[in-house]
């Protein structure tokens, strides 16, 4: 681990793309194939390949008590080292003592991992977490500490270790890049690409491909100045998903390439018959089967995280999956071909299984009449056998097309639109201007801010995490009640302003987060509304957006819990 800690720093210590991937190419060079395989594993910020759902389980807390135990600090002293920081890993190599004897290999630390991962209980892993950091110099420390919290911070992303892999072993970072993707483990792709053999790469199912991007849009026009040949969709509120169907198996991952399946277990079953390997997108929903419409993103949240889902929340909480992509199917991928072609070969490949879906002309004639699909489904007692939707799919060859077509969508109760370049190829984790997105905020609301947070990254050392709050007016005295957290939206220069007004006005400093005095009002825009006890107010916002800085409002004239309750009954009424 010492040479990896010092290639590290090195990475580090340059912001050049060229000298990060030439630091990266020489120390692989330097290790034995299973180092090299290991260490561009660690290289990606991972203690584990991709692929693999294999899981530490350690959290921030367990690692502060270790280091805090192993070096005889106290919560003041770590607390001031990483407001300084802002990283605990760095922490660890600025409060650690160095010994004599101590040194871990790469493939030491691996192998720890694991035994970490095995472990059950915090008391084993808590163990086993304070004999590597033991053994280890306080700089191996960093990284090992970086590794165990999936996050390095050293400006390298995976793609720059397969561009340094392609420089160190021969073959092109193109060949790379497609075996990384096909295997989701780039510690096998070192060890193809060692050996010269990148080419035999498989497509490794039930791994996750990364999902194509949209870009936001502001207007019809701007849409149509992309391209013109257009596929428009509903854009939906639930979340987007990736199945993974083979051999009868059929596996849901969320855009965070986490496994949903259990959250969904009427899905499965309602895929499992297509007759070849296949890898869909698209979106989950809550789905009303009378209505034949999606339902608000709240009623979706409840299935979610759950390990067993009730017969009551089945029947209640019905979900559809809507199908508007496919990646591979039979032993072809697909994600070179263009949109058109794709959306041939999903209605193809769903013509043939034994799913039910809606029918491709009855869609198209039926979008703009305000009917998201026509689905075929059968009733059991009081609840309705899910179907696969194929996505509805229309097109617009002006601006006033996609107007109507987005106005019906929010009449559905749907975000917006998608609006997508027929002939475009999926381009996995990318955001370009071949997928648009077209969607206006529910509402906004103007806010108080009552605690602040430091960031993290770029933003190490400056406030730029923000609680807020709403008054609620129905108590003998009006309080702020929290309603919610945002950190994008103001630019640096207003952050560094903010953060030094956020320091004269602290009321409590809890070390990495701040009560502020009540006083900064904020809008804050949103995509919708849901009831949640995460926060006081008993609400929660969905992707909120710092618009601005209300220097012109005193706190007395911010929103209050009765307008945010007014907008969450007018969304469901929409919905």
């Amino acid at each position: 681990m010492r040479k990896f800690a010092e290639a590290c720093e090195a990475i580090a210590a340059t912001t050049k793309k060229l000298l990060k991937t030439g630091i990266v190419a020489d120390y692989l060079k330097s290790r034995t194939p299973d180092e090299a395989a290991v260490s561009a594993v660690f290289l990606s910020g991972r203690p584990f390949p991709a692929w693999e759902e294999t899981t530490l389980q350690v959290g921030g807390s367990l690692l502060w008590r270790v280091v805090a135990e192993l070096s005889g600090k106290d919560d003041a002293a770590l607390t001031a080292a990483y407001r300084k920081h802002g990283d605990l890993g760095a922490v660890a190599a600025e409060v650690l003592v160095q010994r004599a004897g101590q040194g871990l290999g790469v493939l030491e630390a691996a192998d720890i991992f694991r035994q970490i991962a095995a472990a059950r209980g915090p008391a084993a892993k808590t163990a086993l977490v304070r004999d590597l950091l033991n053994r280890a110099t306080p700089l191996e420390a960093k990284y090992v500490v970086k590794i165990i919290t999936g996050d390095l911070r050293i400006g390298l992303k995976e793609s720059l270790v397969e561009d340094a892999m392609a420089r160190a072993y021969g073959g092109t970072l193109t060949e790379v890049q497609r075996a990384n993707m096909l295997l989701g483990d780039i510690a096998e792709t070192a060890r193809l690409a060692i050996d010269g053999k990148l080419a035999e790469a498989k497509m490794r199912m039930f791994h996750p491909l990364g999902f194509m991007l949209a870009s936001p849009i502001q207007s019809s026009e701007e849409a149509l100045s992309y391209f013109a040949d257009t596929a428009v969709e509903d854009k939906y509120d639930g979340i987007r998903a990736q199945a993974h169907i083979s051999d009868g198996e059929v596996k849901f991952f969320s855009r965070t390439r986490d496994e949903v399946t259990e959250s969904f277990p009427e899905l499965p079953d309602a895929l499992a018959g297509l007759p070849n390997d296949a890898i869909l997108d698209g979106e989950i929903v809550a789905w009303d089967y009378r209505e034949n419409r999606a339902r608000p993103f709240s009623i979706l949240q409840q299935r979610l995280g759950r390990k067993k889902v009730s017969e009551r929340i089945l029947r209640e909480t019905p979900v559809a999956y809507l199908v508007f992509d496919v990646l591979y199917a039979g032993e072809d991928l697909l994600i070179d071909r263009p949109l058109q072609e794709r959306a041939r070969i999903l209605d193809e490949l769903l013509a043939k299984s034994t799913t039910q879906h809606g029918d491709t002309e009855t869609r198209r004639k039926t979008l703009r009449a305000g009917v998201q699909g026509k689905l075929t489904f059968e009733e059991r007692e009081e609840a309705a056998v899910l179907r696969i939707i194929r996505a509805p799919v229309s097109t617009a060859a002006s601006p006033e097309d996609l107007e109507e077509l987005f106005v019906a969508a929010q009449e559905r109760g749907n975000e917006g639109l998608m609006i997508k370049d027929l002939k475009s190829i999926y381009a996995p984790g990318r955001r370009g201007k071949s997928w648009l997105k077209m969607k206006r905020e529910l509402a906004t609301l103007d806010v108080v801010v009552t605690a602040v947070e430091y960031g993290h990254g770029k933003r190490v050392g400056v406030l730029s995490d923000y609680t807020f709050a709403v008054w609620d007016a129905n108590t003998d005295e009006a309080r702020l009640v929290n309603i919610g957290k945002a950190y994008s939206g103001l630019t640096d220069v207003e952050i560094a302003g903010m953060t030094q007004w956020f320091l004269d006005h602290t009321i409590e400093d809890q070390g990495f987060r701040r009560t502020v005095e009540p006083k900064i009002v904020l809008e804050v825009a949103f995509n919708n509304m849901m009831q949640s006890d995460r926060h006081e107010g008993g609400y929660a916002l969905r992707f909120p957006r710092i618009v601005r800085l209300r220097p012109d409002k005193t706190a007395d004239e911010a929103d209050t819990l009765e307008r945010a309750r007014e907008i969450f009954e007018k969304q469901g009424e929409t919905a």
